[in-house]
C-alpha cells in the first residue's frame, strides 16, 4: 500500500512539476541562466515544490534546503529586486519582514483560536441537530464549510473528522473523506480568515469582499460533492446521533473567539483604510490578534502546548513564502481566468501558500477566482492541502491516491462546476493594484 501511494505520489507530483515548469515557459525571457528557455530560478523553485510533494515527513528540511539554495543562488548569478549580492537580500528581506512576521503571528495565534473554538464544546454539541439518514451526512458537511469560514480549514477538516469518527462508528467513506476536506478548504476560500492563502491575500492589501465572491463557487461545490458524499457514506455506515444533554456550551470561550477575529477584521480595516501609509510598516493585524489572546489569558488559558508542532509548520511556509518572494514573477504566464483555473490544479499536487505568494506578486487577479482555485483545488487529491494531509494523518485509509480519486471523484467534478459558475455568473474582473481593492 505504502510503495502504490508513493508511485501515485510520485508520478503525480512530476505530472504537476511539468505543467508547472511548462507553464513558467510560456512567458520566460532570456535574462538570467535558463534551461530550454526557463529562468534558472523557476526550475529551482518546482525541485523544493515537488521535494515538498514527494517528501511528506520531511517537509521542513525540504523548505529550509529550497530557500537557502534559491538565495544562494539569486546572490550568485542574478541578484535581487534590492541590489545585487548579499546586500540585495538583505534588501529583499527588509521589504519583506511586515509580511513574514504578520503571517507567522496569525498562523501561531489561529493554532490557539481553533482550540478555544473546540473547546467552546460547539462541535460535540452540533450532531444533537443531525438528520438520521444521509441527509445528517450532508448536514456536517455543510457545518465543517461554516466552521471553516471563521477558523483555519486545518482545524475546520479536523473537527469534522473528529464528529464523523463518532457519528458513523468510525466507519468513515474515502470519499466521504474526501468531502470532508473539500468542504473545509471550500469554506475558507471566501473568507480572509478561513484559510491560509486568503489570509496571505489580507495581509498584502486585499479587501475581504474582493475574496467573498469565491463563496459563489464554493456553495456549487458543496452541493455537488456534498450529497453524493453523503448517500455513499449512509450506504457504508449510517449515522449514530448522540444527544449529549449534559454538554453546554462554554460561554466565555465563545466570547474570546468572537474578541479574537473582532480585533483582526478591526485593526485590518482601520489600518489599510485610514492609515495605508503604515500598513507595510509594522505587523499591526498579527499583533492586534496576539493582543487579544494575551488580554483572555486570566478568562480561559490558552492550549500553549500546540505552539510548538505549530511553530515548525509555520516555519515551513514561511520557508516557501520566501522562495516564491525571490521568483521573477515578470516572466509568469499573464494572469487570466484560465491561469486560475489551472492552478486549482497545480494546487493539488503543490503547496497552494508559494502559488497564491507568486500571484501576489504578480498581481492583476481576480483575488476571488484565485481563492477559489488554490483554496478548492487542493482538496482534489489527499496530500494536495494541508486539511487533506491532517486528516488522512486521523484516517490512515485516505492516503491512497487511487482510493481518493476513485470514491472521491466527485470532489474535482465540482471544482470544475464551481469554477464555471463564477466565470459565467460573477464575471473575471481583476485588479492590478492590491490596495485599489480596498473599500474606501
Amino acid at each position: 500500500m505504502k510503495s502504490n501511494v508513493l508511485r501515485g505520489a510520485r508520478s503525480l507530483a512530476l505530472g504537476g512539476a511539468g505543467l508547472l515548469v511548462s507553464g513558467m515557459a510560456m512567458a520566460a525571457g532570456a535574462e538570467g541562466p535558463a534551461v530550454a528557455g526557463i529562468p534558472v530560478d523557476f526550475i529551482l523553485f518546482a525541485l523544493t515544490l515537488l521535494g515538498v510533494a514527494l517528501f511528506h515527513d520531511h517537509t521542513l528540511k525540504v523548505g529550509l534546503v529550497g530557500v537557502t539554495v534559491i538565495s544562494l543562488y539569486k546572490i550568485v548569478f542574478t541578484g535581487f529586486s534590492a541590489g545585487p549580492g548579499v546586500g540585495g537580500l538583505v534588501g529583499h528581506f527588509a521589504h519583506e519582514w511586515v509580511t513574514l512576521s504578520n503571517l507567522f503571528l496569525l498562523l501561531m495565534g489561529f493554532a490557539l483560536l481553533a482550540r478555544h473554538f473546540e473547546k467552546t464544546r460547539i462541535p460535540v454539541i452540533l450532531p444533537r441537530y443531525l438528520p438520521d439518514d444521509w441527509k445528517g451526512g450532508f448536514v456536517l458537511l455543510v457545518m465543517v464549510f461554516v466552521i471553516s469560514s471563521f477558523l483555519d480549514n486545518i482545524a475546520a477538516a479536523l473537527i469534522g473528522g473528529a464528529m464523523a469518527h463518532s457519528l458513523f462508528r468510525a466507519k468513515v467513506h474515502v470519499g466521504y473523506l474526501a468531502a470532508i476536506v473539500a468542504a473545509s478548504n471550500a469554506g475558507g476560500s471566501g473568507s480572509v480568515v478561513g484559510d491560509t492563502t486568503t489570509t496571505m491575500m489580507w495581509i498584502a492589501g486585499v479587501s475581504p469582499l474582493a475574496v467573498l465572491e469565491a463563496f459563489a463557487g464554493a456553495a456549487v461545490a458543496l452541493v455537488i460533492f456534498g450529497i453524493p458524499a453523503a448517500r455513499a457514506q449512509h450506504r457504508h455506515s449510517p449515522i449514530i446521533r448522540h444527544a449529549h444533554e449534559h454538554t453546554h456550551v462554554d460561554i466565555p470561550r465563545v466570547g474570546i473567539v468572537v474578541l479574537i477575529l473582532a480585533a483582526a477584521v478591526a485593526v485590518n480595516v482601520v489600518v489599510n483604510v485610514h492609515f495605508t501609509a503604515l500598513a507595510d510598516s509594522f505587523p499591526f493585524l498579527g499583533v492586534a490578534v496576539w493582543a487579544a489572546i494575551l488580554l483572555t489569558v486570566g478568562i480561559r488559558r490558552p492550549d500553549w502546548e500546540v505552539l510548538p508542532e505549530t511553530f515548525m509548520g509555520t516555519i515551513f511556509l514561511l520557508s516557501l513564502v520566501s522562495c516564491a518572494s525571490m521568483m521573477p514573477v515578470e516572466k509568469l504566464p499573464a494572469a487570466s481566468w484560465q491561469t486560475a483555473f489551472g492552478l486549482g490544479f497545480v494546487s493539488a499536487v503543490f503547496d497552494n501558500i508559494p502559488l497564491t505568494a507568486l500571484a501576489l506578486k504578480q498581481g492583476g487577479y481576480d483575488w476571488g477566482f484565485l481563492a477559489y482555485a488554490v483554496g478548492f483545488g487542493g482538496s482534489m487529491l489527499w496530500f494536495g492541502s494541508s486539511a487533506g494531509v491532517a486528516l488522512s494523518n486521523m484516517f490512515p485509509e485516505a492516503k491512497s491516491v487511487g482510493n481518493w480519486l476513485r470514491h472521491g471523484w466527485f470532489v474535482p467534478v465540482a471544482y470544475v462546476a464551481g469554477f464555471a459558475v463564477m466565470v459565467l455568473l460573477v464575471g473575471w474582473h481583476p485588479t492590478g493594484d492590491l490596495k485599489a481593492a480596498l473599500p474606501h
